[in-house]
């Protein structure tokens, strides 16, 4: 098995990220599903080789906090929430290559 890069896993679970809220928010799928992913993700961390001796990217620390804050805030907050899903949706942008780096983002590893 080829050992998986910090940079592998971020690029390929940024992606994947993107589409759980993105379909989250247009409601094609429960919260649960995002839950879901947050401890799939967990999971799929953990197993990482050698992921504390690789360098923090910008997009490393806008996909830890997005992942966070999914998971610290309430669904109705998420989909409710004016101020807080223009944040998160700054964060997809900068994710999915079309923004700029998130004011007040402190992304950091589990």
């Amino acid at each position: 098995m080829i050992p998986v890069t910090v940079q592998g896993f971020i690029n390929r679970k940024a992606k994947q990220l993107a589409f759980f809220v993105r379909a989250f928010w247009d409601r094609r799928i429960p919260y649960r599903e995002v839950d879901l992913y947050f401890w799939d993700t967990m999971e799929e961390w953990h197993q990482v080789q050698d992921r504390n001796n690789q360098p923090f990217s910008a997009k490393e620390r806008v996909f830890w906090h997005l992942l966070h804050q999914l998971h610290f805030w309430s669904e109705q907050k998420l989909l409710e929430d004016p101020f807080l899903r223009s944040e998160l949706q700054t964060c997809l942008d900068y994710l999915e290559g079309d923004g700029q780096y998130p004011l007040d983002c402190v992304g950091v590893r589990p």
